[in-house]
């Protein structure tokens, strides 16, 4: 049995769904409906700060996919290791970020994942890292202004980030959960080029076929948007974490995803291809202009 934790996420979903097309698969969710029921999947709930629900949902497993989501809580990341070796688990597949390799990154985000890498490998059982960059899904931050508006508002307008496509991330951690030799391996995740976000506003509006404005947002801008979704630390530990950017820091592909699928890494045009409904005219949809 293989369970996957933070399961109705943007990695977790993916996860779940190849693996439940050839074997075992149990998914942690909280209170949210879970989109496999009645599906060959096993759904569990639980709640990171409730370690009876942790140990339930360990019962008899192999191998644990390991997502948390909450810097300001890393107890939760503590209960959950501690679940995992308590039950016998042998695998943690933890996905990480690759942030925690660059000696410059020290922000509140970074900081967390190095801790939560130290706590893995201190626990005695096998482990991997996932250390993927942005996710190209990201962009789905800009759907409503798009849909609306014709118009992308986002920071740094000329940073390269070799973002990532999460479905690939996906199939990278499934690779890990089901096949021997990648224990003790940590494994960087990019995409297969550098983009800047103007570059991908013009990636989308090609793909889309409509022109669309770019409005770089400055960076006290880019913090209050932020800080209406997320705690103010965390906040700002995304401002700091972007402004890396701008140096290039988080610009260089990396070969390790292709060779861990024996096939190239998603390009983002692919990416916005498989997803322009989400960027659809709001005339299109109905909706009210």
């Amino acid at each position: 049995m293989i369970l996957v934790t933070g399961a109705t996420g943007t990695i977790g979903r993916h996860v779940v769904d190849v693996l439940s097309r050839t074997r075992p698969v149990r998914a942690l969710v909280h209170d949210r409906q879970a989109p496999w029921e009645g599906a060959p999947v096993q759904v569990v709930r639980g709640d990171y700060a409730d370690p009876p629900t942790l140990a339930a949902a360990m019962d008899g497993v192999r191998a644990v996919l390991v997502v948390t989501n909450d810097p300001l809580r890393p107890e939760h990341d503590a209960g959950l290791v501690t679940a995992a070796a308590a039950a016998g688990v042998r695998h943690l597949v933890k996905l990480s970020a690759l942030a925690v390799t660059d000696p410059d990154a020290d922000d509140l985000i970074t900081r967390w994942q190095r801790e939560a890498e130290d706590r893995i490998r201190a626990s005695g059982m096998a482990w991997t890292f996932l250390r993927p960059r942005a996710f190209m899904s990201n962009a789905l931050s800009w759907a409503r202004s798009v849909r609306h508006e014709g118009v992308v508002r986002a920071p740094f307008a000329d940073a390269p980030n070799a973002t990532v496509d999460p479905r690939d991330v996906a199939h990278a951690a499934v690779r890990v959960l089901t096949e021997p030799g990648h224990e003790g391996r940590a494994y960087a995740l990019t995409g297969p080029e550098p983009l800047t976000p103007l570059r991908q506003t013009e990636i989308l509006a090609e793909v889309l076929g409509r022109p669309l404005r770019f409005v770089e947002l400055s960076r006290e801008e880019h913090l209050r948007r932020l800080a209406a979704r997320h705690p103010e630390p965390v906040a700002e530990a995304l401002v700091r974490s972007a402004e890396r950017q701008l140096a290039g820091a988080k610009g260089r592909p990396d070969d390790t995803l292709p060779r861990l699928l024996g096939r190239p890494a998603r390009t983002y045009r692919r990416w916005a291809e498989d997803h322009a409904d989400a960027f659809a005219p709001a005339a299109a949809e109905g909706e009210p202009q």
